[in-house]
């Protein structure tokens, strides 16, 4: 395979493959592909993963790992399995502060993704953690619910 790719995947161990996507996301599938001999299968099947994650990108992180999973069946990848990806508890507690501060002011969710200039099914799928948004949206957000967009330490 000769396509160029944005996505990296790289055999973990026996059972695991991690992907790191055009965004830096991490994703873990399930996979016994370690454990076949054939180099030139397991980088042919790794490309062929890079592929079908770079043509299933999308920043509706749940549709994409859908949509992934359907390609991974079609093409007869060996996998049981793919996770949410590293970042989906920040997808989660962002939305939930959202919600949170939108329900406080005792505003609709439709309000706020007509203010803030989006769709108010994506405005949801924000709130629910499964929609991966841009530091311009979530500004914009912030600013209608008279917050601001920071970056906090971790607790250890």
């Amino acid at each position: 395979m000769a396509t160029e790719t944005k996505s990296r995947a790289t055999i973990i161990d026996e059972k695991r493959i991690e992907v790191t996507t055009q965004d830096g996301e991490k994703f873990r599938i399930l996979s016994q592909l370690g454990l076949y001999s054939d180099d030139e299968y397991k980088q042919y099947m790794l490309h062929l993963i890079e592929f079908i994650f770079d043509r299933n990108f999308a920043e509706d992180k749940e549709e994409m790992i859908n949509r992934i999973w359907r390609d991974f069946i079609l093409s007869a990848i060996p996998s049981i399995g793919i996770d949410e990806g590293n970042r989906q508890n920040e997808r989660i507690r962002i939305g939930k502060r959202i919600k949170e501060l939108r329900e406080q002011m005792r505003m609709e969710a439709r309000d706020l993704a007509l203010l803030a200039g989006i769709d108010a099914a994506n405005l949801s799928r924000i709130e629910q953690g499964k929609y991966s948004t841009g530091i311009e949206m979530l500004s914009r957000i912030a600013n209608i619910l008279d917050a601001h967009v920071d970056i906090v330490p971790n607790k250890n």
